[in-house]
């Protein structure tokens, strides 16, 4: 997993289809739904930590384009 489309598709293979209307908060939600696939059993410990990686990158991008805009 190397980006936040991959994410976004293994999400969509257990038919979660996030949209809150926030980014940081999208990712938030994805990484709590990717947590409970893992504690089901439906995903490897590999790619939740993958996924879990990948969504903390995008959060902190997300948060430094958010303090550029601003000011």
């Amino acid at each position: 997993m190397k980006n936040f489309y991959d994410v976004q598709q293994l999400l969509k293979r257990f038919g979660h289809f996030l949209y809150m209307g926030d980014r940081i908060l999208d990712m938030e939600m994805m990484e709590t739904e990717i947590k409970e696939l893992y504690l089901s059993g439906l995903i490897s410990k590999e790619d939740m930590h993958a996924a879990l990686l990948v969504l903390k990158n995008e959060m902190v991008q997300e948060k430094k384009n958010r303090k550029k805009s601003r000011g």
